[in-house]
Formats: structure tokens, C-alpha cells, sequence
């Protein structure tokens, strides 16, 4: 094959990029292609922290790009239009590009074909956005795993692919029109959050050997640690697949001990296998359960604004604003408040959380969700977690709280996070709301 088009999607690195290495072994010249759909990115109110991680990552990876003796070429409007005409541009012969499980990305890859087939090119896909592709690990009793931990035995039993390292030099075709990286501002009116990672493979791979130098030692027993911060900060560069989760992987289980870091691998490959099966689950509950939600519009706006009443609630929500990252632990406690506390659907929850996160990702995301809210995975959907024992139970001196909620700091013991425990006299002085319901006993 002489020229062959790279369609990257969320597979935004060269090492360990089965559809890059396939193409570059195959084809004489690579063009490495990314295509801005306005449908995807543009016109989506409160998206802006995904959109500045990717036009950093998308930066990044030209820089890379270069230094293999290429460049990625930047199109922007329908991803199959563009391609096509790319195509004829560059006189290709056929595309590559990686697998994905939204409902987007299906309607993507089909539509490709059939334009790939009209025009007489080949179009390849490949795994690389999961460590196991959604659908080889199916039970003896139907097309997925409805229950994680069946999952996670077959998941750890089966053998994963290699990991492939990058190309060492790719040929592109010269002359070739490759775009513009747009500005954020030309994407969205909205401002990022103040405090995001630097986007791209660079620094995901320097944030991966970092951690896995001294962070990874804490992570087991301090995950949940609130105050501590010891989660691994990975999650936007494996969402936009900066990271490769089948090297992250491959790396971690070098180690010793980290066998709890790798359940969390599994659990998004998990995610990811159920909304292969079930794409709907995005609007509709996975199970149905006999469940009314109310709509208490003021109640859904004082959680969005972190202004609950509940100090551990609010400081996660107010971390989601000022971060766009919360980790896993304030996001159960977040998300049980929202669903089994106030009574609220867990869609407007999921909505919100998209778009804020930086590591939006539709199947992981819509999948906690769901599965906090008793709608999904949960073997237990009745469970509650009980706000103020968690509070006390990961955030014990209050220091998170205190981080997030800076009006409550000088609260002390218990008050921290039972404010209407306080002294009258020091209530009063609080700029503080009262809690939207009751507190828990």
C-alpha cells in the first residue's frame, strides 16, 4: 500500500498504537489525520476543560509527529467527508484507525465504511482504546458481563497483547495541506477551569513513570484518602488515550502490590464492554427499577454549586468547578448525595459531570453513575453512602474540606463536617447554607 490515512480519535500517542504501527509497517507513507467535528466539540455548552486538554494533546503529538519526519494533518467538519477528501488529496489507498464503543463512534466507523467501499479504499480498525476489546470476554450465558466480579477473573486470566513501541521514523507525503491546530477560543466562548493537567503523551508518560516511582507505593492504602491526593491522576490521559491502557498496564504489573490499580484498569475496560452491549444506557437505566425521581430545580442547582449544607459534598463539587477532576471516592460520595439523598435522576448528575470532567468519559462515567444511583452494575442498588461517615471516615481532620470550603476553616473537631453542630454564636458567623434536607442519623 503506498499512502495510508491514520484517523485519530482517542488515541492520541504513538507508542502503543496498533492502527499507527500496522499502517506504517504496511504503507509507504502515513498521513496521521485528526478531524475537528463541530458536532462532537463545537455548539456544547460546558466542555471547554476537555477541549483545552485536547488541543494540548493534539499539540503535543504534532511536535512528536515531527520529530519522526511527519505531521499530523488537522481537518475540521464531518469526520467522513474530511477523510474522504483527504483521501483524494493525498491519493490513498486505505485508512486505519482504532475501535470505539459510543454511539457516535459505531455511527462513525459505519459510515466510513460505506464510504471507504463507494470509493474503493480498505479501512482497517483496531483495538487500542481498552486493554481487552469490548466483546472477546463474554460468559457462557449471554453477550457481556452484567456483574464485575465475574469480569475481573477473566479479564486478569486472559493474555493481553503486546505492548508495541513507536515508530521510529514515518514518510508523509509531501506538499500536503496539514491544517491548523485551532485556538480554544475558536471552539468555545467558555473558559477552562483554572487548574488542569497539561495535556498529551509527554506528559502522561512523565506523570505514568513519576507515579509509579513513588505515588504508586501510597495508592493502595491512600486511594480514598481524601486530604492525601494519592490517586493516580492518569484518567485524562488514558480517556483521550494520550496513555495507552494496555502499556499502563503492562507497567504497573511489573510492580508488586499494585493489584488494586489494576482492578480500576479493569473497571473501565468493564464500563466500556457493557455500553458496547447496551448503547443505550447513556439515557435509559440499565436495569429498571420501580423508582420515581424528583425534580426539585433549586435543590439540583445548590449541588452543582457546592452549596449543599454538607461540607464534603460541597467541597467536591467545588473541587469538579475549580479542577475539572474529582477523584474516585469524592465522586461516589458526590453522586449518592445527588441520587439516593435528594432524590435526584442520575442523568442530570451525568450531564454535569460531562461537562466539567477533563476525563469525560461517556461509558466510565454514565456507568458510575448508574451504578451509584442503583440503576446499573450495583449488586447492592439499595446502597447508601451515608455522607457524614464518609466525611469523618476519609477526611478526618477536615483538610479536604477545608481545601475546597475555605469559609468553614476555622471550624474545628466535628463541626468541620457538621456545621449545625457548631456553637450558635459561631454559626452565626458562618457564610455558610443551611443543609437542603435533614441530616443523617
Amino acid at each position: 500500500m503506498k499512502t495510508s490515512i491514520v484517523l485519530v480519535t482517542r488515541d492520541l500517542r504513538l507508542h502503543d498504537h496498533p492502527a499507527l504501527r500496522a499502517a506504517a509497517r504496511h504503507s509507504d507513507r502515513v498521513v496521521p489525520a485528526f478531524v475537528i467535528d463541530d458536532r462532537l466539540v463545537c455548539g456544547r455548552p460546558g466542555t471547554p476543560n476537555r477541549l483545552a486538554f485536547l488541543l494540548e494533546s493534539l499539540r503535543d503529538l504534532d511536535r512528536s509527529l515531527h520529530d519522526r519526519g511527519s505531521a499530523l494533518v488537522i481537518r475540521r467538519g464531518d469526520v467522513v467527508t474530511e477523510v474522504m477528501r483527504l483521501a483524494s488529496e493525498c491519493d490513498a489507498e486505505g485508512v486505519f484507525m482504532s475501535e470505539d464503543v459510543s454511539g457516535y463512534a459505531c455511527s462513525r466507523r459505519r459510515r466510513l465504511e460505506r464510504a471507504c467501499e463507494d470509493a474503493g479504499l480498505s479501512l482497517k480498525t483496531f483495538e487500542g482504546v481498552t486493554v481487552i476489546p469490548p466483546g472477546e470476554l463474554t460468559p457462557a450465558s449471554g453477550d457481556h458481563y452484567r456483574v464485575f466480579t465475574p469480569y475481573w477473573r477473566a479479564w486478569r486470566a486472559a493474555t493481553k497483547r503486546e505492548v508495541l513501541g513507536a515508530p521510529r521514523k514515518l514518510r508523509s507525503p509531501s506538499r500536503l495541506r496539514q491544517g491548523r491546530i485551532p485556538r480554544l477560543a475558536d471552539l468555545t466562548r467558555e473558559d477552562p477551569a483554572n487548574d488542569l493537567p497539561p495535556g498529551g503523551e509527554s506528559a502522561g508518560r512523565e506523570l505514568l513513570s513519576r507515579w509509579l516511582r513513588s505515588g504508586a507505593r501510597q495508592y493502595v492504602d491512600r486511594a480514598d484518602d481524601l486530604p492525601a491526593d494519592a490517586t493516580s491522576h492518569l484518567s485524562p490521559y488514558l480517556h483521550f488515550g494520550c496513555l495507552s491502557a494496555n502499556e499502563v498496564l503492562a507497567r504497573v504489573d511489573e510492580r508488586k502490590g499494585l493489584e488494586e490499580f489494576a482492578r480500576q484498569l479493569c473497571w473501565r475496560d468493564f464500563h466500556h464492554q457493557v455500553m458496547a452491549a447496551r448503547p443505550d444506557i447513556p439515557y435509559n437505566d440499565y436495569r429498571k427499577r420501580d423508582r420515581r425521581w424528583k425534580s426539585p430545580r433549586g435543590r439540583l442547582d445548590a449541588w452543582k454549586e457546592g452549596r449543599t449544607g454538607y461540607p464534603i459534598v460541597d467541597a467536591g463539587m467545588r473541587q469538579l468547578a475549580d479542577q475539572g477532576f474529582l477523584p474516585n471516592r469524592a465522586r461516589l460520595i458526590v453522586a449518592s448525595f445527588l441520587t439516593k439523598t435528594l432524590d435526584i435522576d442520575w442523568r442530570a448528575g451525568a450531564i454535569h459531570f460531562e461537562s466539567l470532567l477533563v476525563d469525560g468519559d461517556l461509558a466510565n462515567n454514565v456507568g458510575n453513575w448508574q451504578w451509584v444511583a442503583g440503576t446499573g452494575n450495583d449488586t447492592r442498588p439499595n446502597r447508601v453512602l451515608n455522607p457524614i461517615r464518609q466525611a469523618h471516615r476519609f477526611d478526618p481532620d477536615g483538610a479536604y474540606v477545608r481545601r475546597f470550603v475555605p469559609e468553614l476553616a476555622r471550624l474545628e473537631g466535628r463541626a468541620i463536617h457538621e456545621p449545625w453542630k457548631a456553637d450558635p454564636a459561631e454559626r452565626e458567623r458562618l457564610d455558610y447554607p443551611e443543609p437542603l434536607v435533614p441530616p443523617p442519623n
